[in-house]
């Protein structure tokens, strides 16, 4: 089982910055390949961004240069520093963590939100 909790959403300016974190509460951090996903109100789950166990990323091209995904090995970490922040990035943003092992989809944090607005 696999505990992740994401923290660090709220309300930004247009053109601002967040900077997303999502801890996992399990022995195995770097076996798992962790994404961030978002959806806004009537709108489908998306992913944003992704990075594989041994560190490659992957970005949704709508925040490719905007985004940048990393994670802390010795924290059991994942970030999304989110810049340039834009009123269509507005939605709630969830961390998952998935490998072969793991449940189908993987498993879930409960979602920060992210509103942009001025």
């Amino acid at each position: 089982q696999v505990q992740l909790v994401e923290s660090g959403g709220g309300l930004v300016q247009p053109g601002g910055s967040l900077r997303l974190a999502c801890v996992a509460s399990v022995n195995s951090f770097r076996v798992y390949d962790m994404g961030w996903y978002r959806q806004a109100p009537g709108k489908q789950r998306d992913l944003v961004a992704a990075i594989t166990s041994g560190g490659m990323t992957n970005y949704a091209d709508s925040v490719k240069g905007r985004f940048t995904i990393s994670r802390d090995y010795a924290k059991n970490t994942v970030y999304l520093q989110m810049n340039s922040l834009k009123p269509e990035d507005t939605a709630v943003y969830y961390c998952n963590a998935n490998n072969l092992r793991a449940p189908a989809g993987g498993y879930w944090g409960r979602g920060t939100q992210v509103t942009v607005s001025s």
